[in-house]
């Protein structure tokens, strides 16, 4: 009789640039190795994420597709750490106890698998690693999923020694209780309002003042800042494991870096990006076409631009699912203007929850005709097209691998975490985009550590540097920076390849099991 098959559990937060790279690698790892996947999301994600898996699967793979089971937890609509944790818990007692699963959403019933030999966590899925503890103890591995810049993990996650703020939990504990001062307000200083003129240097990147690191006046939800982000440090340090959301060709010194990290501790760290559709661009791009109303009038849209103002002469914005300039909404508008004043077409996606749309804008753009507004966009169909040529975008690590592996340059408006940092390499060190600088607030108006610029911050000084970072894009300047950024697309693109970094790290990590 054969040998039960290996039993893999994936999970993610519910931030798409964290789940759809997630959602590709469980599709991979179920087409590389006779593994079972059980992929747990929440009710408001499970259509979306059923529909971006179908991208990567032909008919004919129906043998790999059969063996991912996408369960939602209970009717929780979002994975909210007291409710979506506690559906979390109960799902993995019944994973753990062998039991049958059944889907609230699909209403599906699913037998029973063997226990599971590891659980893929999103590293901000905090209670959930504890709950795997609690239950299963040592008996699973888990393993970490990483879904950003790997730069960024070590000022943000990581140890003093690579530059990290180490455990924030108990420097902010121990801070309230000799101050008084609540532990939210100590957290949020420590990790988001830096002492002035801090510089940070972590393996190969330059260095940075630490407010550098959250360049906008963005408020970061208390669930994220106080009862997320001061405990990642412990869950990283106890994982058995860690996988990384990177090519290695990417940031190979941040990559040797953090494997150099885990191997003190004589742990594995593995890459996996990019993490692409592994179907055919005819199934994903009609599957993706799903995931947007707006699809077919897009699809119009780039077929006249196309037409009427030929290749790579579209301008796409995307600051992704959660950010949004919510301060100061006014620099958005003003860079369509520019946008408008010279003659580009372009596609807005406003799909934050804190992006607002005024009428006279709608209005504006209507009377323009070039443009189109919409809340959520086949992102990777725009991308693949030939009448794009930049994407202005928030530096989101999916939505910066994306633009590479399609071959499109960027311009980069960050806004915190890893962003800054994939806007310094793309701009700086790899030379194959811009930042937009004048778009800053808050801290991000203090000076800038390598080239001592301090932002001005006014609308004028961000359409003058509009102009300027457009004239520059469509010029020669911006015809070396998309020459130069083939190489990388060809590299990063390889990592799948055989012999390429991120199918050896995943093979590795399947026979680990």
């Amino acid at each position: 009789m054969a040998a039960p098959l290996k039993h893999i559990v994936t999970h993610t937060a519910s931030a798409w640039g964290h789940a759809r790279p997630l959602v590709h690698l469980s599709a991979r790892l179920v087409k590389l190795r006779p593994v079972n996947v059980t992929l747990l999301t929440s009710t408001a994600y499970y259509t979306r994420i059923t529909t971006e898996l179908a991208r990567s699967f032909e008919p004919e793979d129906e043998e790999h597709a059969r063996r991912i089971r996408v369960i939602s937890l209970n009717d929780v609509a979002s994975l909210r750490l007291d409710e979506g944790e506690r559906a979390f818990e109960e799902a993995w007692k019944a994973l753990d106890e062998k039991r049958e699963l059944v889907c609230p959403q699909s209403g599906t019933r699913f037998p029973p698998l063997p226990k599971p030999q590891a659980v893929i966590l999103d590293l901000f899925a905090i209670d959930a690693y504890n709950s795997v503890r609690a239950i299963s103890g040592n008996s699973v591995k888990v393993i970490t999923w990483h879904p950003g810049l790997t730069y960024a993990m070590f000022h943000l996650f990581g140890p003093e020694s690579l530059g990290g703020r180490g455990n924030v939990r108990l420097k902010a504990e121990e801070i309230s209780r000799q101050t008084g001062r609540p532990f939210g307000d100590v957290v949020r200083e420590i990790a988001f309002s830096p002492p002035e003129g801090e510089v940070i240097r972590i393996p190969g990147m330059a260095p940075m003042y630490a407010h550098e690191y959250w360049p906008q006046d963005f408020d970061i939800p208390d669930e994220i800042a106080t009862n997320i982000f001061p405990r990642v440090f412990e869950t990283v340090e106890t994982a058995d494991g860690a996988i990384l959301f990177t090519p290695e060709s990417y940031e190979p010194e941040a990559v040797k870096a953090f494997k150099g990290w885990f191997a003190e501790s004589g742990r594995p760290a593995y890459v996996s990006g990019p993490l692409l559709p592994s179907a055919s661009k005819k199934t994903a791009n009609e599957c993706e076409k799903k995931l947007s109303k707006e699809s077919a009038e897009i699809q119009e849209f780039l077929e006249k631009t196309l037409k009427t103002s030929g290749e790579k002469s579209l301008i796409y914005i995307s600051l992704g699912s959660i950010f949004w300039p919510v301060k100061t909404p006014e620099k958005m508008w003003a860079f369509l203007d520019v946008i408008m004043e010279l003659k580009k077409p372009f596609i807005l996606s406003h799909a934050s929850p804190f992006a607002s749309i005024p009428n006279e804008i709608r209005e504006k753009v209507k009377a323009y005709g070039k443009g189109v507004l919409s809340p959520w966009t086949p992102q990777q169909l725009i991308l693949d097209h030939p009448a794009i040529g930049w994407y202005v975008a928030h530096g989101g690590h999916n939505g910066v691998l994306e633009a590479i592996s399609a071959g499109v340059p960027q311009i980069l408006w960050p806004f915190g975490g890893d962003q800054p940092l994939n806007a310094v390499h793309i701009a700086d060190q790899l030379q194959i985009g811009y930042e937009l600088i004048e778009v800053r607030t808050g801290h991000g108006l203090k000076p800038i550590y390598r080239n001592g610029r301090r932002p001005v911050g006014t609308i004028e000084a961000l359409k003058a540097e509009a102009r300027e970072v457009l004239g520059k894009a469509f010029g020669e300047d911006g015809a070396k920076k998309r020459e130069r950024l083939q190489a990388v697309r060809k590299a990063v693109n390889a990592e799948w390849e055989n012999g390429g970094a991120s199918k050896r790290d995943m093979l590795a990590f399947l026979d680990s099991l």
